[in-house]
């Protein structure tokens, strides 16, 4: 079974946008997992303009399934997750002023770099995946990193589902068939949507994880929380 794991960081930018504690992203996180929610994923970035260091401790000590923080591992972001200890770090590769990842990782240019990090918190205890394009050799890089998993960058299928959806998920079933030959597990996320879904998930060997943020929250401004996770787990299904 695939999990979904919900990003609440817009409910935080809703929340910053104003001042003070509503949206309280901390009862957002209890009641998404309440209504089925089997994660949390946090992303914090340096200018926390949405989720803050201080959301990512508070958070760690509600949720009971999985935590997923994910970011570029700078070394603040690091001694933040080793200090945290979530389930699972995403390391993306965003630049500190990134609107939202928009790329995976070149895993060979920066093999090293990214051996040393996973080594720190695969000692750690935590799992560890990198956010990759669909792309076989970037997966078995990353494999090669010592990476438990890779998080596929989904957006290019996203946007080119509605045209072409064979098409656009091809790529994405060869690196997720490179991916299990490396003996990673499978996550995926960006623009993902009750739209293309489902159909992303038929077509995906072993997909473990999704992490859906924008998307869910929006479709939750008009159909509930709750009503809204339960649409997107039956997508999974």
């Amino acid at each position: 079974m695939t999990k979904l794991s919900v990003n609440i960081n817009k409910i935080a930018t809703i929340r910053n946008s104003r001042g003070g504690i509503l949206p309280d992203v901390v009862e957002a996180a209890v009641n998404c997992e309440r209504f089925g929610a089997e994660g949390i994923t946090v992303h914090p970035r340096p200018d926390e303009r949405h989720i803050r260091y201080s959301d990512v401790y508070k958070i760690k000590k509600v949720v009971t399934t999985e935590y997923n923080i994910e970011g570029y591992p700078s070394q603040n972001f690091i001694n933040l997750v080793l200090d945290v200890g979530p389930t699972q770090v995403t390391l993306v590769p965003d630049a500190p002023d990134a609107i939202t990842s928009n790329a995976g990782w070149n895993t060979i240019k920066h093999k090293e770099f990214l051996t040393a990090v996973v080594s720190q918190f695969k000692n750690a205890g935590i799992r560890v995946s990198i956010f990759v394009d669909p792309c076989e050799n970037m997966v078995i890089n990353a494999a090669e990193c010592g990476a438990d998993r890779i998080e596929l960058y989904t957006e290019p299928y996203a946007s080119g589902y509605e045209d072409d959806g064979e098409g656009a998920i091809a790529p994405f079933i060869k690196a997720a068939e490179a991916a299990v030959r490396s003996g990673l597990g499978i996550n995926a996320g960006h623009d993902l949507s009750l739209e293309n879904l489902g159909f992303f998930h038929k077509n995906i060997p072993n997909l473990l994880e999704v992490s859906i943020g924008h998307a869910l929250i929006s479709d939750a401004l008009y159909y509930g929380l709750e009503n809204t996770i339960q649409l997107y787990k039956r997508e999974l299904k």
